[in-house]
């Protein structure tokens, strides 16, 4: 479904939601979420986000883990 707010174009997609926790990343995949086509915003609904929220603070067993290489920006 798309949605015109105030002459920006929103959808309703899946994405990878991402975040940082005690020097870990974290990734979860599939989320629903209203994206702003033009910036790429993404917009969630409040139980989405409890469920993000419970997902990562119940410590459930990832359903596979992946290596991340780091860069440094300073030269």
């Amino acid at each position: 479904m798309n949605v015109l707010i105030a002459d920006l174009l929103i959808v309703e997609k899946r994405v990878t939601y991402s975040l940082e926790l005690k020097g870990k990343f974290i990734l979860i995949e599939n989320v629903p979420a209203r994206v702003n086509e033009e910036t790429g915003e993404q917009f969630f609904a409040p139980s989405t986000v409890m469920l993000l929220q419970q997902i990562v603070l119940d410590g459930q067993e990832p359903k596979r883990v992946i290596q991340t290489p780091v860069y440094s920006y300073a030269a």
